[in-house]
């Protein structure tokens, strides 16, 4: 195959298009231009073509990571799901996954904490914070670390009871409301029965 034309592309600043004698088009980043000499006019035999396109790949998909890592942070298993979704094979997967690691995009110690702080912040309790840490495939060795940042579970039932109640003295049937909403929010029963007598209430189990 012969390189017919070889320019920049308008769209994708880094992107090169080398056009073949057949009209078909190859997106080339610059180092694949570097790497392979191309050139207008460079012959390239079956065995180049596919290194060449597979080189390409690679650089599209790492393209695509860090995109991806500089919008949304992820957490390793994550990346590989996407990945995987992404056709990327598992070796593939494992170089970028440790690049990424290597340049610190990818840090599932730090991405755990970030998710502790988020969700608790919410007003979440500790089993919905290990639910989304579970979720997102943080490691287990992760979790105790990254939930003690979590903020004080009593505070957050505190301000929900007192949302809820608003002041009012309930009956039963509108404690066992709060204490459901709670439970949904990830707070166990004994940390929602100590908000209830901090608020004055007690409920008949």
């Amino acid at each position: 195959m012969r390189i017919e034309q070889l320019k920049p592309s308008e769209r994708v600043r880094g992107r090169w298009l080398a056009v073949l004698e057949d009209g078909s088009i190859l997106r080339v980043g610059e180092g694949e231009v570097i790497d392979f000499a191309l050139c207008v006019g460079k012959e390239l035999d079956d065995e180049q073509a596919q290194q060449l396109l597979a080189a390409a790949r690679s650089t599209r998909l790492k393209e695509k990571t860090l995109e991806l890592l500089s919008r949304k942070p992820q957490s390793r298993k994550e990346l590989e799901r996407k990945l995987a979704q992404w056709e990327a094979g598992e070796k593939q997967t494992a170089s970028i996954c440790d690049r990424m690691e290597e340049l610190g995009f990818l840090n599932d110690a730090a991405y755990a904490a970030q998710v502790v702080r988020h969700y608790s912040a919410k007003g979440c309790g500790e089993h919905k914070l290990r639910d989304e840490l579970y979720r997102r495939g943080v490691p287990r060795h992760l979790w105790e670390d990254a939930l003690a940042q979590a903020d004080d579970p009593a505070a957050a039932i505190d301000a929900f009871i007192a949302k809820k109640l608003a002041g009012k003295e309930p009956d039963n049937k509108e404690l066992k409301k709060v204490s459901d909403a709670l439970g949904r929010r990830g707070f166990g029963w004994e940390a929602i029965r100590d908000g209830l007598s901090r608020y004055g209430a007690d409920m008949d189990l």
